[in-house]
Order: C-alpha cells, then structure tokens, then sequence
C-alpha cells in the first residue's frame, strides 16, 4: 500500500453420493474415538470446488441428556454445531420439528429409514454427561443416511464452561469429513473497533470467536491501532498503533500477549513503521519502516531483535506476506509507477511482479495452502477483493464495493474475511463492516460486531 493510502485508511446438488488443546482454555481436555467409524464405511461427500453449491440436509439433533443441566448443554452444543455448519454454506440443517426419532432412541443407533424420510443426508447426534469431578463428557457421532453408515465418533472430556468450544471442534469434525477439507471453527478473529465520526474515528483492539461470539476488546482505545496479525501460535498478535509522544502520534509495532495481556513494543524505529506480519514459524515479523524518505520491506528476529533489509528500491515497498513454508515473501510496491504486486525470496533476493491488471494492487496475502495469494484492487474508483495464483495467472475478483479492503485467509484456505466501508454521510459518518465470502465467490455474510470493524485477521487453528 502507499503512503498516501496508508494515511487515508487511518484518517440441482453439487455433491456426490458416493460418497485436541488450549491448556490455558482446555482445562483436563482429552479426546478418544469411539468405535464404529472407518473410512471404507463413508461414502457421503459435499463437492466444494463448484462455483455453487446445494447445501447438504443434515440433520442435527440436541445432544441427549438424563438431567436439566446436561440437556441444556447439550441443546446448546446441537445449536452452535448448526450454526456454524449452516453459516458455511455448505450445509442445511433440517427443521428439528421434522424429526421422527428422538435423541433418547437414537443411542441405540439411527432408525435410518426415519431420517431418509425427511431427506437427511447425514446425521449428527451425540450425547452430554456431567461427572462426579465437576467435569463433562460429550459423545458425538455422525452417519451417511443413505449408506446406513457411522462416518466417525468422538468423545470429549472437559469443564462444563468450555462447551462452546467442543461445539466447534465437532463442527470441524463434521465439515472435515463430508468436504475432505480441514474445518475452520475453532478459531478466533483479531480486528480493529471502529466508533465515531470520520475525522475522529476511534479504533481499539478487539477479538471475538468466528462466529462473533466470546467478544471482547483488549486495548482501550487512547491510541489508534491498525493491522492487527496473528502469531502461528494463536497466542500473540502484533499489531500497529500510534501512541501520543511529546504532542505527536509516533507510530509503533506492538506485540500483544493474549495469555498474560502484556503488550511489548518490538522496537523504536526512527521512521515511519507499518504492516507487521508475523512469520510462518513466529520467530520473526516482516514490515515496513520508513527511513530517510525511502520505504522498504524488513524484516526482524523476535529474539534478538536484529533487523534485516529486503527490499532496496526508490519506490515505497510495503505490506509483506510470507508464504506458508516462509520460502517466499508477497508485498506491494509502486515501483513500477503505481502499487502492484510482487514476489520475492525471503531474503530479499528473486524479485519478480505477479500483478498484471489495470488498476492499482494493495494488501497482499498468501494462502495457508500456498496456491493463491488474496489482494485488495482499486481500479476506476472502485475496490475489489481478488485473489490469484502466487506467479500471477488466474487473477478472478470475487467482491466488487465503493470500498472493501484487507483479506485475510481462514485457516484452511477456503473462506476469506474482510472489511466494507461506506461513503461518509453530511455529518461526516461512515460504516466499516466485517465480512467473510467463499473462495469460489459465493456465500457473502456479515459476521456482526458491537461496533463498525476493520481491518479483521483469522487465526490458525486454536490446538
């Protein structure tokens, strides 16, 4: 991004029939398999390479308990499972009014021409029980309908508190198994809160689960913070913010611990310093600083603090993003004349433009998978978000808006997430929303905040 940029934006069926933890979080977490599930027995399977895809009827019962509390869980697990799997686009949960067998039969197996009936596909049930030592245990099993087949169960032992979490870990457990792709629910979404008219937008840290639950802002809004960025670890976020020194707002990279909540500046820089990204293994960060009016892409050892120069060019080299084996390294640059994207080895060496199309190229970033790199384009006085191949072909747009920005990858390299804003109003007022899209360019949603956000960053998987 340049300069110039920078200072304004902080002013029929698709599907074929044939077809565990956070210590700190987790408290005693185990997880075991329960028998029944093998892969020669699945044959369901959701085909998500269309542009469009049916959502699959799946049928997804309260988890059954013997006393209050447990279905009470266990009808809140069934509901965030349905959730999620729902929001995905990928799958419709069946009307809990349709259903024949109650989840107190189904623990002797699925009456599976039942299900058939109401046209579930698959199925999901399991079953919640609190212990004598205060923790719960949570079963789950999922089948294929049609094959009168178990796809896989799981068994969980936890604290009653962390129910919400399972919820989602089942979610990945069901999505893994009828895509063949990895889940993406048990994560967490780091961005910035916006409030306030536009010449005195105030913008603070703020986390939340996925699926906007768990909310929570983590700095207080004194100083205006910006591109907030996952660690591979999920624990630490390193992030922009411009802190009031001597009646001047001096910009610094901060890195945010979320066990402890300690903040720690990485480092003074004498310039300008904008865009950390932390590195595929986390133990270094790359950004832009600033220096004798020249802007160029480094970047810095978490342990010894030691900085080193990648780029070296007049033009303003910005917005670094490592590749997922930290091989490479995608930025923008205008040294071509105006912002485009380029490629480069991770020591600086190798560097060659990926962007090809009219217009102007910002916030690149590259696919956990390493097959595509996402972007923002702006180009007759309207914003893209886009994504292409890493040596530049396939370039396909997939969100077109007055303005949308900053698109961060979900960890599975399926789903992207990014920010709307609209035009000020005659009192000066804007709106910046959060939203995640499909790769393929379908199934835009909003992912509701308390307040406006931007700037959003997914999370690796929480372990």
């Amino acid at each position: 991004m340049s300069m110039q940029r920078f200072k304004s934006r902080t002013a029929g069926r698709a599907r074929r029939l044939s077809l565990c933890a956070l210590t700190a979080v987790l408290a005693a977490f185990s997880v075991g398999v329960i028998a029944g599930a093998g892969p020669a027995q699945a044959q369901l399977k959701v085909d998500i390479t269309r542009g469009f895809v049916e959502p699959l009827p799946i049928a997804i019962t309260d988890f059954f308990g013997e006393i209050p509390d447990e279905q009470k869980l266990g009808g809140d697990i069934a509901g965030v499972i349905a959730a999620n799997l729902e929001r995905s686009g990928l799958f419709r949960p069946v009307d809990k009014g349709a259903f024949i067998q109650d989840a107190q039969s189904l623990r002797s197996g699925p009456r599976y021409g039942d299900w058939r009936l109401i046209n579930a596909q698959a199925l999901a049930a399991g079953n919640v029980q609190l212990q004598g030592d205060g923790r719960m245990r949570v079963q789950f099993r999922l089948w294929d309908v049609f094959s009168e087949a178990q796809m896989t169960g799981l068994q969980y032992t936890t604290t009653p508190a962390n129910w919400r979490n399972i919820a989602h870990r089942i979610s990945d457990q069901i999505y893994q198994r009828l895509t063949g792709e990895s889940g993406y629910f048990t994560t967490q979404i780091v961005y910035v809160a916006e409030q306030g008219p536009q010449n005195r937008r105030i913008k603070r840290l703020a986390i939340m689960d996925q699926d906007g639950e768990n909310h929570r802002f983590l700095t207080s809004g004194n100083e205006t913070v910006l591109t907030p960025r996952f660690s591979p670890s999920t624990r630490e976020i390193t992030y922009l913010a411009f802190q009031k020194i001597g009646g001047r707002e001096v910009p610094r990279v901060y890195l945010f611990n979320l066990d402890t909540g300690q903040q720690e500046v990485l480092g003074e820089f004498p310039g300008m310093t904008f865009a950390p990204r932390f590195s595929t293994e986390g133990n270094s960060v790359t950004l832009s600083m600033a220096k004798d009016g020249n802007t160029e892409v480094y970047a810095i050892d978490l342990r010894t603090r030691r900085q080193q120069r990648l780029t070296n060019h007049p033009g303003i080299d910005t917005s670094p993003s490592y590749s997922p084996d930290s091989s490479q390294i995608v930025f923008n640059s205008d040294r071509g004349g105006r912002p485009q994207l380029y490629v480069m080895d991770s020591d600086g060496s190798n560097v060659r433009r990926i962007s090809r199309g009219k217009g102007s190229y910002y916030t690149p970033v590259w696919s956990p998978r390493g097959d595509l790199v996402a972007f923002t384009r702006q180009h007759a006085g309207e914003f893209y978000i886009g994504i292409m191949r890493a040596d530049g072909s396939g370039e396909r747009m997939l969100v077109r808006d007055y303005n949308v920005e900053a698109p961060t990858w979900a960890p599975n390299g399926r789903v992207l997430s990014y920010f709307r804003t609209t035009r000020a109003d005659s009192q000066g007022r804007i709106t910046s929303k959060i939203f995640t899209i499909d790769l393929t360019g379908f199934n835009e949603r909003e992912l509701v905040t308390p307040l406006d956000g931007s700037d959003p960053a997914w999370s690796p998987l929480i372990p």
